[in-house]
């Protein structure tokens, strides 16, 4: 059949085309490489680990996965005058894995911080922030390298190892590797056997401010006060696992821990007047609380709002006393992989129950510990954060499992994650004019969005036990997914990144760039750690959940993922995996593109061409053509200026000599062979595409060839919106799946019953699009604002300076020898 087409420029298209043989919306043509949208949906399965009984194909633990478990029972004293603690544990092991073990690794975290380890020696300065990172091209010190290289010169920092024992008592051999120990087994640990060891050690606490760790001594100089906050403040049992034996890489500050599970009973002895926060319960209260702060703590469990244990006048009390004597805490936890503690005599502590629909857990306390100066504001966000933070991520994925979570200052920015217990930052300030402490909107939502983030940890992954030590982004990725989606229900139009709510259009920036890894790179190789580890795969999960998959789909899958791996320890394939399993949506593409490369997100919109359907018959169809490329096709420029010089044409010069048929008709003029030629092509037509043509010309629709390009290389789903010249509008969600023949340049066709005056993609900025100049046809206007600016080209003058000291000077011998002076001000 053959039909005519018109499209908006005016130009005549003509082709052969089968009626109707393509769907109204969703049929492409493909153009540009053959094949290459086939390398983009490449499926997964030569990156990913062959399925095996420990981890199964659909994602889920296999039917023989094991992991390991270790049980603690730590003494440990805090020796607040050298700023050391001292401590004694022991330490069950259970191997369940099916190898025997000849020896174990203990992981010693505070070696990082000894001049001579792996860190310290191979570190490198960067131009931004001086710490170990990628160096910088310009040789600078700061302030900040200095402090820290007086520290370290001033105090021993690691581990001393005083006692190495089996539970006989007798000595075991042991071998420090840099942050690592191997302890050699007199007989070795067979697959299901139990072992009982002990170690001895003692460490100085490092200043965390000069040294930049996760833990250690923040100092308060007004009054010789401190808060003191504990992490990897013990040695604890490196991972042994399936996928890679024992994970005893050596500890560089960035890539961070997988652990093993147990139960932990601690004793922590500090001076009488602190406050201890920990992880786990407390099980001496009547040892080291007041019958007020007790009776306090219990009305606190049915609290709708915070209730203070240590109010503010009794902390300001605590500093003033500075007690000489001790108390000891002691703390029990279940099942968890780690522990920490904070201590000090500044410690504010509040404090209410957390109800949940869980019949293992219905009652969380959520508590806070501050010193003073950090009031207002946390007293009035701390504790409802914590609470807030467990009604999103249980909604997304599991009832919280632990009695207490608790969130504690012990900085001025920046946080920390432990079992049950959050490190956190931000306080309000002092202003030399006001009297009370005031805060910032950036001090607000940093201290709750911090808050969100590392009580997030918890669940991700302190109990989804990935393996940060290899893959960062596994709990920093996962875990800012989760605290976008806690703070955009905290309250519209939160600032959750850099000042914007929309995290989408904060990432294009970074993916833009050239000095990036994949995602799927080693944590301690990783370039641009932040937007790596924690932005981009934010992203990614967010164009996932809300663009590629949907919310129904995506949660379902995401609370089975998250189900699966409570108290395991998962891995990328087993996320990955999982997330096809339980949503039924092939995701090869989407990992592929966003998690092992480097490409980013650019469509844009390349053309658009509207057409509709002539008739066939030339009495009506030559008049409509006519009357198109009159309005159509500009009369040419020389034509116009002959008229309007008034140059007589040839032929008029011959009245109608010259003249013939032609001159009185045109082209479109129709003719009795047109007329003859039509007929015979509906007499050639079967009965249905006699209907299907009769059905066309009814309808009157308007047809569109829309030309998409990918320039950034990352194929996605587009979001389209067709605006219509009524003003009303048409979203539709055009798979990612369009790209699979050619992943550079596609083209759709859309019928509709309305003119189409703009086709745009991404209109929501919901695919991390990187460049929205081209995203609309015809293309829009960008309009903004410039600040206006004066150059300053003054160069200095070391004369002028020279000059108008003299002249202060002689100011100053007049008004001595009691001459009248005019202020410098007016002189100069």
């Amino acid at each position: 059949m053959i039909f005519q087409f018109k499209n908006r420029t005016g130009t005549i298209a003509r082709g052969l085309v089968t009626a109707f043989a393509v769907a109204l919306t969703g049929f492409s043509v493909q153009a540009g490489e053959v094949g290459s949208g086939a390398k983009k949906f490449k499926q997964l399965g030569t990156e990913l680990p062959t399925p095996n009984v420990y981890r199964d194909a659909t994602g889920a633990p296999g039917p023989n996965y094991w992991q390991q478990s270790a049980d603690y029972k730590i003494n440990v004293t805090l020796d607040e005058n050298n700023k050391r603690i001292t401590g004694s544990e022991t330490i069950t092991y259970t191997n369940n894995s099916p190898s025997t073990l000849r020896y174990l690794w203990v992981q010693l975290d505070q070696n990082r911080f000894n001049q001579s380890s792996i860190e310290q020696r191979s570190a490198t300065v960067s131009r931004a922030n001086n710490r170990p990172r990628t160096a910088g091209s310009n040789d600078r010190f700061s302030y900040n390298q200095l402090r820290a290289h007086q520290s370290r010169s001033d105090t021993e920092h690691g581990y001393k190892i005083t006692a190495v024992k089996r539970s006989n008592g007798g000595a075991l051999t042991h071998t420090i590797v840099d942050t690592m120990m191997r302890i050699d087994l007199p007989t070795p640990l067979a697959s299901g056997a139990t072992t009982t060891f002990s170690i001895d050690w003692e460490y100085n606490i490092i200043e965390e401010a000069a040294l930049g760790g996760r833990g250690g001594y923040e100092r308060f100089e007004d009054d010789e006060t401190y808060i003191y906050f504990l992490a990897q403040w013990f040695p604890r049992m490196a991972a042994f696992t399936d996928y890679t034996g024992w994970q005893h890489k050596a500890f560089l500050g960035r890539g961070e821990f997988t652990l093993e599970f147990g139960d932990y009973d601690v004793s922590i002895t500090v001076p009488e007047d602190h406050i201890v926060s920990g992880t786990g319960v407390l099980q001496n209260p009547r040892d080291v609380l007041t019958a007020e702060q007790r009776s306090r703590l219990d009305k606190a469990k049915n609290a709708k709002e915070p209730v203070f244990i240590v109010t503010p006048e009794e902390a300001a009390a605590n500093e003033a006393e500075k007690s000489t004597g001790t108390k000891t805490w002691r703390f029990v936890a279940e099942n968890v992989r780690d522990f920490a503690w904070s201590s000090s005599r500044k410690f504010i502590w509040d404090a209410m129950g957390h109800k949940q629909d869980d019949d293992k857990n219905p009652l969380v306390m959520a508590m806070s510990f501050y010193p003073n100066e950090a009031e207002p504001i946390w007293s009035k966000y701390s504790t409802h954060s914590v609470a807030h933070t467990m009604n999103v991520y249980s909604k997304m994925s599991f009832a919280y499992p632990y009695p207490t979570a608790q969130s504690v200052n012990t900085w001025e920015r920046g946080g920390m994650e432990y079992p049950m217990i959050t490190f956190n930052g931000y306080r309000p300030t002092k202003q030399d004019n006001v009297d009370e402490r005031t805060y910032t909107r950036n001090i607000k939502y940093g201290l709750i969005g911090v808050i969100i983030h590392e009580v997030g940890h918890i669940y991700f992954p302190m109990v989804v036990n990935s393996d940060e030590r290899q893959w960062t982004w596994m709990d920093e990725g996962l875990n800012t997914f989760l605290e976008y989606v806690a703070e955009l229900e905290w309250e519209e139009n939160y600032p959750a990144f850099a000042g914007k709510t929309n995290l989408l259009d904060t990432i294009t920036t970074y993916m833009r760039s050239s000095n990036q890894v994949p995602i799927m790179t080693q944590s301690d190789s990783i370039l641009q750690f932040g937007p790596n580890a924690y932005s981009k795969p934010a992203a990614a999960l967010t164009v996932l959940r809300e663009t590629v998959m949907g919310r129904e789909l995506f949660d379902h899958a995401f609370r089975e993922y998250s189900h699966r791996w409570k108290f395991k320890r998962p891995t990328p394939s087993d996320f990955f995996r999982t997330m096809e399993d339980a949503s039924g949506v092939d995701l090869d593409w989407f990992w592929r593109g966003w998690f092992y490369t480097t490409d980013h997100v650019d469509v844009g919109v390349a053309s658009v061409r509207e057409y509709k359907v002539f008739t066939g018959d030339p009495d009506i169809d030559n008049p409509i053509k006519r009357a198109e490329a009159a309005a159509n096709e500009p009369e040419a420029i020389q034509q116009i200026r002959n008229r309007a010089e008034g140059i007589e044409m040839y032929i008029d010069g011959f009245g109608d000599a010259l003249k013939d048929v032609y001159n009185d008709n045109d082209r479109f003029t129709t003719s009795n062979k047109d007329r003859n030629s039509y007929q015979s092509y509906l007499e050639g037509l079967t009965p249905w595409q006699k209907r299907a043509l009769e059905r066309a010309i009814k309808d009157d629709q308007f047809i569109y060839f829309v030309d998409y390009e990918n320039v950034g290389g990352l194929v996605t789903p587009l979001p389209v919106t067709l605006t219509f010249a009524d003003g009303s509008t048409e979203d539709m969600m055009v798979p990612a799946e369009v790209w699979r023949r050619d992943a550079e340049f596609v083209t759709q066709m859309y019928i509709r019953d309305k003119q189409v005056v703009s086709v745009e993609v991404d209109r929501a900025h919901q695919i991390a699009d990187a460049d929205h100049r081209n995203n609309t046809f015809p293309q829009k206007v960008s309009s903004s604002r410039l600040k206006l600016f004066k150059s300053d080209r003054k160069a200095r003058d070391l004369m002028a300076d020279l000059l108008v000291k003299l002249k202060a000077k002689k100011e100053a011998e007049k008004a001595s020898a009691g001459e009248e002076t005019v202020p410098l001000a007016a002189a100069q």
